[in-house]
């Protein structure tokens, strides 16, 4: 199995563009530390691939990485379908630019595709556009992508995007935001993928137990980060992140697994760990945690 790592920035990207943060800072002075949004592709045999998320920088993404590249046919691409996680704007804005006359498949819980039928109307948007299959994922049932590779999808968090406010669902609500364990038939390695992850429960920790390779919600480096660094007042777990610090943060818990890769994915631009300079960086680098950067490739 081939993971490629697309970007690693939470919403609003690394640097964002309204903020001036040190570190959005940093990264407009020092280019390559910027970073896209958080997603990945991931493929069986190396041919067909499947992005995690539909990010606004997907073009670039896409562009960026040779694997992804359209061909033989002038139309054909390697892009097989989407995966998503939730109905966040930074996880599903980027369907909009697949649109091309593209045919690919989205895969997505219930209220994630009622949310892009209803709120966020991708689905009526590019029905003109795109040959587009929508199909909705159901908790703990494996999803056989191709041959070679399966993808299970497990709940990690029930809150809604903030667009759909306190409307209400036709059917189950609960089933917001979700991880992704992915699973190479042949070998037996499996992945785990979590860009949002508001507790480490029981139920997480018996997904990634045993993992070959692990992403995980590197949001905040602490929970009141946003009014510390007077960039809102919100805490990150109201928002449906745990903070990597702390003693029930994600970092020991993730430090302690077996998996032989570890890394931190969907970070804010608030996040000290995204500086490469930072104490907080060689704190996390020192634990055995990598930073996701686009271009990052594993193979499991």
């Amino acid at each position: 199995m081939f993971i490629h790592c697309l970007g690693a920035a939470a919403g609003g990207g690394y640097p964002q563009w309204n903020c001036a943060c040190a570190g959005c800072r940093k990264a407009r002075a020092k280019p390559e530390a910027a970073t896209s949004h958080a997603g990945i592709a991931v493929s069986g045999d190396g041919e067909k691939w499947f992005l995690l998320n539909a990010t606004p920088d997907v073009h670039h993404q896409i562009a960026a990485d040779p694997a992804l590249h359209p061909g033989p046919g002038i139309r054909t691409s390697p892009v097989a379908g989407v995966l998503l996680t939730d109905a966040e704007f930074d996880h599903t804005i980027g369907l909009l630019m697949l649109r091309e006359g593209s045919s690919l498949t989205v895969y997505g819980t219930y209220p994630v595709l009622e949310a892009l039928t209803l709120w966020f109307p991708v689905r009526d948007l590019v029905r003109d556009y795109a040959d587009f299959t929508w199909s909705q994922v159901d908790i703990g049932t494996p999803l056989e992508l191709d041959d070679r590779l399966r993808a299970t999808p497990f709940l990690t968090g029930s809150k809604a995007p903030r667009y759909v406010g306190s409307s209400q669902l036709r059917g189950p609500s609960s089933e917001w935001e979700v991880g992704f364990r992915l699973e190479d038939k042949v070998t037996g390695a499996t992945a785990v993928y979590a860009p949002t992850l508001p507790r480490w429960d029981e139920k997480f920790a018996a997904q990634v137990a045993s993992a070959d390779c692990v992403f995980v919600d590197g949001t905040f480096w602490t929970d009141d980060e946003m009014s510390r660094r007077g960039a809102g007042n919100r805490t990150g777990r109201s928002m449906g992140h745990l903070p990597v610090s702390g003693e029930d943060g994600s970092a020991r818990a993730l430090a302690a697994l077996p998996a032989k890769r570890k890394i931190y994915t969907h970070i804010n631009n608030t996040n000290p760990i995204l500086d490469e300079e930072s104490t907080e960086r060689r704190w996390v680098t020192d634990l055995g945690i990598e930073i996701g950067r686009a271009g990052l490739e594993v193979e499991v």
